[in-house]
């Protein structure tokens, strides 16, 4: 097995509402935001080549939603998929599975792009598989007021009409052993319903990809949980499990928004879980 982080571009987003109610004068300290209270965010998403199968693990945003729709997530750098795939000797037609932890527009609208003649939209990985699971796709075709913003139908109904669409098997806990993929599904719903989080068994190690349940490595203090969340009371619980059991077992966490911390490991302190080392996914993957 071999893994590749793929950068799908880098955005900015609101420090308030990345931290709920925590205090600016705290969640600077970690994330400092710029004149009009912005901080850096990344879409890093992961490939793992395992044989024959290339599975790529979320996609950032894309590139067919409008100007102004952009303009309020003030893009920066030049990162995209197709550049990151090609640095590793990649091309999107080689992807075999695109595993969605979610479906915010964020982390799914890389995989849907327009057609040739721009008069409607087809998947951006012809060749793969879509994976999500039962529960979070009706949750996020059928959204509610709160997320409908964030699931785009655009970057959705595609999937399903192009029969490229697969449902992961569902846990009668939290933790999905050995999923369809080859690797664990620990599942999480205060930030979303059903959200999937995979740990990759490499080398010895346990890489968790950690989508939203852990943005960045600021967000380590259990009451720094984003505004976005919808039940923010069990991401208190979520977090507080999977941190435990990342600093007992010493994962790696890679970190698919903090655009300066690519990967983690936290240890227990009198404070609680916090970081421990800082690892780049270059020397982690080499």
């Amino acid at each position: 097995m071999k893994l590749y982080p793929i950068n799908a571009g880098n955005f900015k987003l609101d420090g308030g509402a990345m931290f709920g109610v925590v205090p600016k004068s705290l969640w600077q300290k970690t994330n400092p935001a710029d004149a009009n209270n912005m901080i850096d965010i990344a879409a890093r998403c992961l490939l793992i080549e395992d044989g024959d199968r290339l599975t790529l693990i979320d996609t950032g945003m894309g590139n067919k939603q409008s100007d102004k729709f952009f303009g309020y997530y003030h893009l920066w750098g030049d990162d995209s998929i197709d550049k990151s795939l090609k640095q590793y000797g990649f091309h999107r037609d080689d992807i075999t599975d695109v595993f969605l932890t979610h479906l915010h527009f964020d982390h799914s609208g890389g995989a849907i792009q327009w057609n040739k003649d721009r008069t409607g939209y087809e998947p951006a990985f012809k060749n793969a598989h879509y994976w999500s699971n039962e529960n979070h796709w009706q949750w996020a075709t059928q959204p509610n007021r709160r997320e409908q913003a964030s699931f785009l139908k655009e970057n959705l109904l595609p999937m399903e009409e192009s029969g490229q669409l697969k449902f992961t098997a569902l846990p009668k806990g939290d933790l999905l052993k050995q999923s369809e993929l080859g690797f664990d599904i620990f599942f999480a719903d205060g930030h979303t319903e059903k959200q999937m989080i995979p740990l990759i068994q490499y080398q010895g190690n346990t890489i968790a990809f950690m989508a939203d349940l852990l943005p960045t490595a600021g967000h380590l203090p259990l009451p720094y949980v984003m505004g976005y969340d919808t039940r923010p009371l069990l991401t208190l619980d979520e977090k507080e499990k999977f941190l435990n059991l990342a600093a007992d077992q010493n994962f790696y966490l890679f970190l698919e928004h903090d655009a300066h911390n690519q990967i983690i490991t936290v240890q227990h302190t009198e404070k609680g879980v916090r970081l421990k080392d800082v690892f780049t996914a270059e020397d982690m993957f080499k």
